[in-house]
């Protein structure tokens, strides 16, 4: 194994990386990823003497003309916007999985990220470390939730009781660090796609004894979530779907599912957890295809098996696309059906036909998707959760707080432009004249739901040939524009 000072040196290059933060770190001391090491006054298992990021200032506010990577130029948190401040407009969470657990590894190549205090391991000691950068990670971007896998913070044992007492032990820590930071859990799930057990689904799978294991880990990230004071819980069926027909009841699937959902809405309450229950919708990846392919679907799903009232949706840009659907179409349906509870901010790239969770940048949908967003009066007790990931290249710790600060940017800026699109009202004003004929005595007699059609018939017969307008989509997107 290289000596101490050689890690020390190796740490001290990779974050030298940054001509930004070079200078600072050479003043800086931190313990290299060594579980043996003794360096910096002999930290235990669970310790990480010093800071994770030391060349990394709290993220502040400089404004759009700041040349500073390492701050925020469109996110000021305490501003008001819209009557509200953007911080309670956003509500941003970290995601832990992407964040912290991510690799870089894909179908076709290794991780290529090791930050300096990772180890190798899945162990314990390992996770409470990780946890504890996590929180200097937020606290050092200015956020203050984040949302968690219950496997992604915690390592399966070889039993349930185990796995359970691996969660109970980073848990605690958890929540002794949100006391010290005043950092809560956006939302919590429970990670039910990733284990070969669930390979044919969780409450979806033909094996009853896998759905009662996937009820036994539900119940558990429900108590855990609760415990640390979690706003929302998620369900997210990654393979809950089918690969063929050929081998699969459909019906019985769908009607397992409801009974699974139903027994956690039961369960929630019994608790008392207070948070909103929330399903994020998925077209496909990993199965050809999910149950709750998009908003609509979902929506009909909660219809049939009276649900509605107990669920609200969380949308993933991502998979609004993959399901053939823009962000602001899905967003528009969940929020016109009363079911907008969250959304995980990403996004694809229009020449990859898969999820790649890309953190958003595109200025313009990001007004696109925070005009759903003032139209709902917010997300609380919901908000932003950057389901999203660094690139397979970018391996720099820097690269985490870069990417955060152009995500949360991104959707800030989105909100001023819906402020100024708001302040100059010619949008509005042109979808409000597309329909202004229904604010006629027909129109509304129509909209009342009395509009029989003896009486729309009489009217027909008295005006003549309709006259249509021009739909004026390119003025629309003229000042639509106008605003970006």
């Amino acid at each position: 194994m290289k000596g101490c000072s050689e890690r020390l040196l190796f740490l001290l290059l990779l974050l030298a990386s940054s001509s930004l933060l070079s200078a600072v770190i050479a003043a800086q001391q931190t313990c290299p990823a060594d579980l043996d090491s003794k360096c910096d006054g002999g930290a235990s298992d669970d310790d990480w003497e010093g800071e994770f990021f030391p060349g990394v200032p709290k993220i502040k506010y400089e404004g759009p003309t700041s040349k500073n990577p390492l701050a925020y130029k469109w996110y000021n948190k305490e501003e008001v916007i819209l009557g509200k401040k953007m911080k309670d407009w956003m509500r941003f969470s970290v995601a832990f999985w992407h964040t912290f657990r991510g690799t870089g590894a894909d179908p076709f190549g290794a991780p290529t990220k090791t930050w300096p205090w990772e180890d190798g391991t899945n162990s314990l000691a390992m996770a409470k470390r990780r946890m504890r950068a996590h929180f200097e990670f937020m606290e050092k971007l200015g956020v203050d939730k984040w949302c968690f896998h219950d496997r992604d913070i915690a390592p399966d044992g070889k039993t349930l009781e185990e796995t359970n007492s691996n969660l109970d032990e980073i848990v605690q820590l958890a929540k002794q660090l949100q006391g010290e930071t005043n950092i809560k859990p956006l939302w919590g799930t429970a990670q039910l796609f990733m284990h070969p057990r669930y390979m044919h689904g969780a409450a979806t799978s033909p094996e009853v004894k896998v759905y009662a294991y996937a009820a036994a880990q539900v119940k558990k990230a429900l108590e855990v979530t609760h415990y640390l004071g979690g706003e929302n819980y998620v369900f997210w069926g990654g393979r809950e779907g089918y690969q063929t027909l050929l081998n699969t009841d459909m019906k019985r699937e769908l009607d397992h599912l409801a009974n699974f959902l139903q027994a956690a809405v039961d369960y929630k309450k019994k608790i008392g957890f207070n948070g909103t229950l929330l399903i994020e919708p998925k077209p496909q990846e990993p199965t050809k295809h999910q149950y709750d392919w998009d908003v609509a679907t979902t929506f009909a799903f909660l219809q049939k098996y009276g649900l509605t009232g107990e669920f609200k949706i969380n949308v993933e840009c991502n998979h609004a696309t993959l399901s053939g659907h823009s962000c602001h179409h899905e967003l528009e349906t969940a929020r016109i059906n009363g079911l907008l509870g969250n959304i995980d901010a990403n996004t694809g790239d229009p020449q990859v036909g898969w999820d790649t969770d890309q953190f958003m940048t595109d200025i313009a949908e990001a007004t696109l998707v925070m005009s759903s967003v003032v139209k709902n009066g917010g997300l609380a007790p919901g908000g932003f959760n950057f389901d999203a990931k660094l690139r397979r290249e970018s391996t720099d710790v820097e690269d985490m707080f870069l990417v955060h600060i152009s995500g949360m940017d991104t959707l800030a800026r989105g909100l001023r432009n819906v402020a100024k699109l708001i302040e100059d009202g010619s949008l509005d004003d042109l979808v409000r004249k597309r329909y202004q004929s229904f604010d006629s005595d027909i129109g509304a007699l129509i909209e009342a739901g009395k509009g029989d059609f003896e009486t729309l018939e009489k009217k027909v017969l008295e005006w003549g040939e309709p006259t249509v307008a021009s739909g004026k989509q390119e003025l629309a997107e003229i000042l639509f524009q106008s605003a970006l």
